[in-house]
């Protein structure tokens, strides 16, 4: 019913819509995110505005990959650019101050196709603008500079803007500044209902109640927004919110990997991570404790517990697997989470040869992968089906005089012991070797730990150990750690990162597009003690986050890309949130924090399609739905079996675990449709708030009103209630015609059914609630 309402909707509107779609691909199409459309600079930057011309243009064939290289020519180093041509040993490519001495130039610049650079053959093009910017930097001394990330970040003094009266913080003179320059303006504030949904998602994951709302409403104390802010910072729920992040950044899963996917119980580490947040351990604290909490003095359970971030990779259980070749996997999988997780590079390019592009060796790759080698564990450790299973060693047993005492955090549910995987050091040290082609049976050179000297050099006053490589990558220099960590927040609230490449902030990921506001955000980041609330509590109260998400097609043309900030973001919940939403609307979530993971509804036989199956493979061959108040977890506590994740979440974008993901994918597609209309958690949540609206609507008033309040989150037009109506009406009669099928269609999920209302009122409501948990708005944060 509800696809015909949309269907019905869209057959009215359908040229509306079919034009503003148009006009959208159209600007996307012709829109340069980079800024090539704009005016010449005054001082061209090699970072900002030479380096991507080149990298796009000219590196495929005189870059960094020597085996792709031409003419012994290479580009990307000042010395080598600046050198005599090995083919005309009289000119150069480059020749700071002078455009037409510079071979290069020349050749870019020529209407003979047989010089042209690049050649017409590659199907690449300068623009006007692109020649005269390299022009212009010849011009100016040509001159290189190291990659913009790899040079600690400055704090600049807020820019001057115009509208002085528009910025609420720091942020906004930034932000401000890059509008003005392009005779931009922002949008304007949003209602208090909707920023109240769009800061409930992200500083809880969950939809504000409608005391809230009424409260929040009435407020018109100046301050109400900051105090509603430290209101959902301070509950218990925010650290929930930041962990489904987390997850996703450290892998986690409930299941080894592998085709022998068995249980593992790693889930009191998730806890600490909950905890961690809402008590707001500082990040250099909280990255210190992940990667080396063991190696701290007189090391206690709680550090030793955070330690499992390095153990969350996959673990085979396979028979005849061979025992160096995973044990090798593993370090590798840490290296490389450590690259993505913390500095934001790629490391793993760079395992079986030099990194292509970034300044990282291999020698450079396996410095840092002994850091990680060192871990008193095999590579193939099994007992399919026994306690022995579920963690691994290196691993810490958490008894109930833990669960009394320091690690007080941790949901404990019954009275067996508790196993976790975490980190600790063998004994002795494991040499660590080069391997040639990354293969774990060709030892080469051998290395000791060290870092990627282009990033920060080591300080020779540091152990060589993880604690060492914490305390260098939390050193108030490191030009990485703080910048990777406030993008990746800054994605997480505006649905892009200033760099939009959250993982790689090397020579192939994106420039950002607000240099210096990031650098600040960095800088001001860990002068204030690392502090994660703060920054989030910066970014929500900044007049660019408050403002609407309403959009014109003027200013679609104007900014398409919304890379300037015209307006917030519309963004769909994350598929945690998706049933955070349906379970806490519908009155159905049990919101207790922490502990094992649940299985809720999913379809029959998936676990049992798969090829390890039956009793034999343990605890996961045959997947046995949990019940109770187990259903009504939140997503974040969903287990997430890798071989067969769970498939509504999937449909909605979630990761699968295998690897480290700082940044999730965003589709729309007919499935996720399929999935509010049919899928048994939605449907449930429907039949329990319409029953709620039906046994209490002398509490609610409006019933469909409270309806729309408690999953919209904000009051409906008057057009919107008399659909709603409407629809009411229209359902009630159908039913009544068929009320055997109203009788089956409100017999869903297991939460006990009302058995004295009428079938058909019953009916008649649910699928007026399922309309609305239809709607696009439903499922959208702003």
């Amino acid at each position: 019913m509800a696809r015909a309402i949309i269907m019905k909707y869209l057959d009215r509107h359908w040229f509306s819509f079919i034009g503003a779609v148009l006009v959208v691909v159209i600007v996307s199409a012709c829109y340069r995110p980079d800024g090539r459309s704009e005016p010449i600079p005054d001082q061209v930057s090699y970072n900002l505005h030479i380096r991507p011309i080149l990298s796009d243009n000219c590196f495929a064939c005189h870059g960094p990959d020597a085996n792709k290289r031409e003419a012994g020519l290479r580009l990307d180093l000042a010395d080598e650019a600046f050198a005599a041509l090995r083919d005309t040993p009289g000119s150069h490519a480059f020749v700071p101050g002078m455009p037409k001495e510079s071979e290069a130039y020349r050749r870019m610049v020529s209407d003979d196709p047989m010089e042209r650079m690049p050649p017409p053959g590659s199907n690449l093009i300068l623009s006007e603008r692109e020649i005269k910017l390299i022009e212009k930097w010849i011009r100016q001394g040509a001159n290189y500079e190291p990659h913009w990330a790899f040079i600690p970040p400055v704090k600049a003094a807020l820019p001057k803007v115009k509208e002085s009266k528009w910025p609420k913080n720091e942020i906004d003179y930034f932000i401000l500044r890059e509008q003005e320059a392009r005779s931009l303006l922002p949008n304007l504030e949003a209602s208090k209902e909707m920023i109240l949904r769009r800061l409930s998602f992200d500083l809880t994951g969950l939809p504000p109640s409608v005391e809230l709302q009424d409260r929040f409403l009435a407020d018109q104390r100046p301050d109400a927004y900051d105090q509603l802010v430290d209101e959902l910072l301070g509950g218990k729920h925010y650290g929930e919110r930041m962990a489904v992040h987390w997850m996703d950044v450290a892998r986690y899963a409930d299941s080894h990997g592998y085709q022998d996917d068995n249980f593992r119980s790693q889930w009191p580490w998730r806890d600490w991570v909950i905890h961690a947040f809402n008590k707001n351990m500082r990040y250099d604290e909280f990255l210190t404790w992940q990667l080396a909490g063991d190696l701290l003095p007189d090391a206690t359970k709680e550090q030793v517990l955070a330690t499992g971030f390095n153990r969350n990779h996959k673990i085979t259980e396979e028979g005849g697997v061979i025992d160096e070749e995973y044990r090798v996997e593993y370090v590798v999988d840490r290296t490389n989470t450590f690259g993505k997780a913390m500095i934001g590079l790629t490391l793993e390019c760079a395992q079986c040869h030099d990194h292509k592009y970034d300044p990282l060796s291999q020698k450079e790759y396996f410095q840092l992968y002994a850091f990680f080698n060192n871990i008193r564990e095999v590579g193939h450790e099994s007992n399919i089906g026994g306690p022995n299973t579920y963690a691994k060693h290196p691993k810490m047993e958490i008894t109930d005089e833990d669960i009394e005492g320091i690690l007080s955090f941790v949901n404990k549910k019954d009275t067996l012991g508790l196993i976790v995987s975490v980190m600790g050091e063998r004994d002795s040290v494991r040499a660590t070797h080069i391997l040639e082609r990354g293969v774990y049976d060709a030892p080469g050179e051998p290395v000791e730990p060290g870092v990627p000297t282009a990033i920060m050099g080591f300080p020779e006053h540091l152990p060589k150990n993880r604690l060492g490589l914490a305390k260098w990558l939390t050193d108030n220099q490191h030009p990485l750690t703080a910048r990777v960590f406030v993008n990746r927040i800054w994605a997480e609230i505006f649905g892009v990162g200033l760099v939009e490449t959250v993982g790689d902030f090397g020579m192939q990921g994106k420039l950002p597009t607000h240099p210096e506001l990031l650098d600040w955000l960095a800088r001001d980041f860990m002068e204030n003690g690392w502090d994660i609330k703060r920054l989030l509590k910066q970014l929500v109260t900044s007049a660019t986050y408050r403002q609407s998400s309403e959009l014109t097609e003027k200013r679609l043309l104007a900014d398409p890309g919304n890379s300037w900030y015209t307006r917030a973001p519309r963004e769909r919940l994350k598929a945690e949130f998706v049933k955070d939403l349906v379970m806490a609307s519908s009155g159905l979530l049990h919101s207790e924090i922490g502990g094992p993971s649940v299985k809720p509804y999913q379809p029959k036989g998936l676990w049992e399609a798969a090829a390890s199956t039956g009793a034999k493979f343990g605890l996961l061959g045959t997947y046995v739905q949990d019940s109770g108040e187990k259903l009504y977890r939140r997503g974040l506590y969903t287990f997430i079996k890798r071989t067969l994740p769970p498939p509504s979440m999937i449909i909605f974008d979630a990761s699968n675990r295998d690897v480290c993901e700082p940044l999730r994918t965003t589709t729309n597609t007919p499935l996720q449709a399929l999935v509010m209309m049919n899928d048994p958690m939605v449907l449930e949540g429907a039949r329990v708030l319409a029953t709620t609206l039906i046994t209490e609507s002398g509490q609610f008033g409006d019933t469909f009103e409270a309806a729309f309040r408690r999953i919209i989150n904000r009051r409906p037009s008057e057009q919107e209630l008399h659909v709603l109506r409407a629809y009411f009406e229209d359902q009630s009669a159908y039913w009544k015609d068929h009320t055997v099928d109203a009788e089956k269609l409100i017999n869903v999920g297991e939460y006990p059914l009302h058995s004295s209302i009428d079938p058909v009122k019953l009916a008649a409501m649910m699928q007026v609630v399922s309309l609305i948990y239809n709607m696009e708005e439903a499922i959208t944060k702003s």
